[in-house]
């Protein structure tokens, strides 16, 4: 009697105690391990940890922050005003192109970008810094409209309060069909190319690990015709291989095999001829979702000297100046709060060398136009209105 009873309790403690058991089991066979979306993720993966990233968002970056600005109202465009010495040397420790890379880069790669002003004596700002997008936190009121701004780090909070004045932050968002107060970042359109991309370059490394050449199937046959191995005798073949034969340092060396054991090597599938083009796949991805062409990137394709041109032109036109653009006019409509008047701070297309071509061709047709007055010419040009009294065709 006491026997079966301990016979039932070890058949009791071999079945699983939750019924969900095997459910859980079903639900998670064969689903493929995306990384965490979140910013600190998708940085770490696709920016830190991806060349193609990594790229996209400083060719991005450096090519925006490099744009010369220009300030101007209705009437004149200004050589010296307050705007353009901020910009110019935004703080003690960072220069212009220093600042404006930092915004560009958070902005691509969280889709949101904040712009810190610290007040001066007369009321504008005496220094901008960049916060960091992950750090930060949008505080809506109950009509919906950012009432306050929550800087984190570690256990300790900042607030930034938008009421009573110009808000003390610049909130730069890309566009997200879902969301009211944060933007949507290429980053995280990439994440899944990104993923393929990484995984491809893990495997590349683990083929090169293992004397860049597919692994084999070691074929065991005793003595006795069976081809059954003992445990012990496993694992001590097991470990012997990974200690002795595994890994670049041990690539090329002979092995010598006992009695019984024979090496069966194993040739590249399909799949795996087929592995590099997958990987130029996700790079080509990771690139499209930033707008920046792959030839620029290195990656295989045309690459003669016309395309060449086509594609850096393309690349300035799609990717470069909208979004320029776009932080410039957030940042100068923010600034002119604080000085009380209408200022428009602009990239200087005249000045990008990539467009040369375009604005020679665009200044000679409208130059060369005879039914366009002076003003006109000037409005189609860029170009603020001439003040009273000046000439005009």
């Amino acid at each position: 009697m006491v026997f079966d009873f301990l016979r039932r309790s070890e058949r009791a403690c071999e079945t699983k105690a939750s019924a969900a058991g095997p459910v859980v089991a079903w639900h998670g066979a064969g689903r493929v391990a995306w990384s965490p979306r979140d910013t600190v993720s998708l940085t770490r993966a696709g920016f830190a940890g991806n060349p193609v990233g990594f790229r996209c968002v400083k060719l991005i970056a450096e090519a925006a922050a490099a744009l010369p600005l220009i300030l101007q109202d209705r009437v004149r465009r200004y050589d010296e005003h307050p705007v353009l010495d901020l910009v110019r040397r935004p703080n003690a420790a960072q220069g212009r192109a220093e600042l404006l890379e930092a915004l560009f880069g958070q902005l691509l790669l969280s889709g949101n970008a904040y712009l810190e002003a610290v007040p001066g004596g007369d009321g504008f700002p005496a220094e901008l810094h960049v916060l960091r997008s992950d750090r930060m936190s949008v505080v809506p009121g109950a009509d919906g409209w950012p009432v306050a701004y929550e800087y984190a780090v570690g256990a300790r909070t900042h607030r930034f309060a938008v009421g009573g004045g110009v808000s003390p932050i610049c909130h730069v968002r890309s566009f997200h069909p879902q969301d009211d107060h944060y933007g949507f970042s290429p980053m995280q359109a990439a994440a899944t190319a990104v993923d393929v991309h990484n995984s491809a370059s893990r495997w590349s490394k683990s083929l090169l690990d293992n004397a860049a050449r597919p692994s084999g199937a070691l074929v065991w046959q005793g003595s006795d015709g069976q081809g059954v191995m003992a445990e012990d005798q496993f694992r001590r073949l097991s470990d012997e291989i990974e200690a002795n034969f595994q890994g670049a340092r041990n690539a090329g060396r002979p092995m010598v095999l006992e009695g019984g054991l024979d090496w069966k090597p194993m040739g590249f599938s399909p799949s795996d001829m087929e592995f590099q083009k997958t990987k130029e796949t996700a790079a080509r991805e990771i690139a499209l979702a930033f707008g920046v062409p792959p030839m620029l990137l290195g990656i295989p394709g045309d690459a003669t000297y016309a395309n060449y041109q086509e594609a850096n032109r393309a690349f300035y036109r799609l990717a470069v100046l909208p979004l320029a653009s776009r932080v410039a006019a957030a940042l100068s409509d923010w600034l002119s709060r604080f000085q009380g008047e209408a200022l428009e701070l602009k990239p200087d297309l005249d000045q990008v060398p990539a467009l040369a071509a375009e604005r020679d061709a665009q200044w000679a047709r409208v130059s060369g136009s005879t039914f366009l007055t002076q003003a006109e010419k000037r409005a189609l040009l860029g170009l603020p209105a001439l003040p009273e009294g000046g000439a005009d065709d």
